[in-house]
């Protein structure tokens, strides 16, 4: 993840709430907002400009059953990662649970090191997936739907496949800048038909999509014999 994985932690145990965020929050690789019933919940997810990128969600809470509302988010189109606690740990309880569409199921008490291994593990795996949702500039990156949306302007952009798949991988590689042979093989495979020219024809299309000024970069970034993605285009105008 390029910056913290923001989380939704929904528990009616104000003290259990308090040192699970504090815990999660430690290492600075989580952000946790909290919650005590479904509906403080649902006050949050639709607060958010930014989707959360997993649910730490409590079976009992006060305003119903954490699965029926882990449900009825899968109903709404929720794809984020769900992790269920609860101080039972029947089978048939387990198996509700999981059917009810959530990712993992973490009985009480439990250990943090296993909580925490579990929730990177489904972190990770949703944040490479077309499910996830990115934060560019202004835009919101939604590989699955091959869009972007300015979210400041209220306009939507929307993506080739191979536009997609550049931004995507820029978006998550740790290289900077990243290789045009690299971006080359990552995007079209290994072939000796695909010219570095054809990289740069789609590099100059996105920019004419998501630039305020095309000749003058502050998303797609050339240096060096490649390039990459500024995720904070407020800083200065690069060339």
């Amino acid at each position: 993840m390029a910056e913290k994985a923001l989380l939704l932690l929904v528990d009616d145990d104000p003290a259990l709430r308090r040192t699970l965020s504090e815990q999660l929050a430690l290492d600075g690789e989580f952000a946790v907002i909290e919650a005590g019933s479904i509906a403080e919940a649902r006050v949050h997810m639709a607060a958010q400009t930014m989707p959360f990128d997993a649910l730490i969600l409590d079976v009992g809470l006060p305003d119903g059953d954490g699965r029926d509302f882990c449900r009825d988010l899968r109903a709404e189109g929720l794809k984020i990662p769900i992790i269920i606690l609860t101080a039972s740990d029947g089978e048939v309880d387990i198996v509700r649970g999981l059917d009810a569409g959530a990712n993992d199921y973490i009985t009480k008490p439990f250990r943090l090191a296993e909580l925490l291994a579990r929730l990177r593990a489904q972190v990770r795996l949703y944040s490479t997936s077309d499910h996830a949702t990115y934060r560019i500039g202004p835009y919101l990156f939604q590989p699955g739907a091959r869009l972007l949306q300015d979210t400041e302007a209220g306009r939507r952009v929307r993506l080739t496949e191979k536009e997609c798949a550049i931004l995507k991988f820029l978006f998550q590689t740790s290289i900077r800048p990243v290789p045009r042979q690299m971006l080359l093989n990552e995007v079209w495979g290994y072939t000796d038909s695909i010219s570095t020219h054809t990289l740069e024809t789609h590099i100059y299309r996105l920019r004419q999509k998501i630039e305020p000024d095309p000749s003058r970069a502050r998303f797609l970034i050339t240096e060096d014999g490649g390039y990459w993605l500024n995720l904070n285009p407020e800083g200065p105008i690069f060339s």
